[in-house]
């Protein structure tokens, strides 16, 4: 199908799906899928649905299997889009990666980032760092000042050897799970690590923002706004599509649910001129009980037709409503666009 942006989607979306009440997953057949067995199978379900494809290091995607993976994406014209790192996924991380108190645990994690980071480079990707498993679970439990000490360095260390690579990394806020209190948890926090990397006189040029709606959502953070900020600050760097209750990360499809802010989003993203430089919208969801195949699918669809409403809202008459924040007067523009008779 055509489409107006590029997209890729993250290979997780079609695994076992687990959840702590159902950890086996509700898809048990797909338990012991080789990563080369599930990208063929994806490729064939989703075929010009789909641009490119991303990945965790080191679990689903390694020294070992990249050149297959990559053979196999080319032979139907995809990409690696992104490598995210994997330490959540970890035991042995229990106490955070890049935070990790005890030193030497602190420093192999930090080292298996740099490998990421080169397989990231020598595969023409991009690097997502979404610190889920750093951070605290009780009160009194953490030094904050030397785990947010620990995180910024990490984030430079990680930072200077990904620009001697030429690699772009998006760093991904969100506010719980699987720490409770998860170290970077809000764009304003994510931000607040930029310029402290930048501060330690670190090159932050390509140091940016991959936003995931739900984690926004969850948070009360309005996509169109902070899409709109991350841009005047130059670190809108990549979108995760989904969506969701706003109470838990969903991850279901995208438009199922806050269709309005979705919509938003899309005209803003236009407006930014998202995607010139080649920026995508990336589909991370997670869907438990559907088809995987189908739910993405349905989320392409979506996307694109919201994208398309949002094309058709007139630019001039939407601003010449915005200049004296008449709500009245925006939402006749955004409603004639959805086909209502005035």
């Amino acid at each position: 199908m055509k489409r107006k942006l590029k997209n890729s989607v993250g290979i997780w979306a079609f695994g076992p799906a687990a959840t702590r009440f159902v950890p086996a997953g509700y898809h048990t057949e797909l338990s012991n899928e080789t990563m080369e067995a599930r990208t063929e199978r994806v490729l064939k379900g989703l075929g010009d649905f789909i641009d490119g494809y991303e990945y965790h290091y080191p679990n689903e995607i390694n020294e070992d299997n990249v050149d297959s993976i990559k053979e196999i994406l080319a032979s139907e014209g995809k990409d690696i889009y992104c490598i995210a790192l994997g330490h959540h996924t970890n035991p042995k991380y229990s106490l955070g990666s890049l935070v990790n108190p005890f030193p030497e645990i602190r420093k192999e994690a930090i080292n298996i980032a740099k490998d990421g980071i080169d397989l990231a480079s020598s595969a023409g990707a991009n690097f997502i760092i979404w610190p889920g498993g750093e951070g605290y679970n009780y009160p009194f439990q953490t030094d904050y000042e030397k785990m947010w000490n620990d995180f910024i360095d990490a984030i430079a260390i990680l930072t200077e050897h990904a620009n001697k690579k030429g690699v772009t990394i998006f760093l991904e806020h969100k506010n719980s799970e699987p720490a409770m209190k998860v170290a970077m948890r809000s764009i304003g926090m994510t931000l607040y690590v930029i310029n402290k990397v930048k501060e330690r006189g670190v090159d932050t040029s390509n140091l940016k923002v991959n936003m995931d709606w739900q984690h926004l959502i969850m948070n009360g953070e309005n996509l169109a706004e902070y899409a709109r900020l991350l841009a005047m600050e130059n670190k809108l760097g990549h979108q995760h599509a989904n969506s969701g209750w706003g109470t838990f990360d969903d991850d279901i499809i995208v438009g199922a649910l806050r269709f309005m802010e979705t919509l938003e989003l899309a005209k803003e993203l236009q407006l930014i001129g998202y995607g010139k430089n080649g920026e995508r919208i990336g589909f991370d969801l997670l869907p438990y009980t559907e088809d995987a195949i189908e739910a993405v699918k349905e989320s392409v669809i979506h996307w694109e037709f919201i994208y398309d409403l949002a094309s058709k809202i007139n630019t001039e008459r939407l601003y010449e409503a915005k200049k004296t924040k008449d709500a009245v007067k925006a939402y006749k523009e955004v409603y004639k666009a959805l086909g209502a008779k005035f």
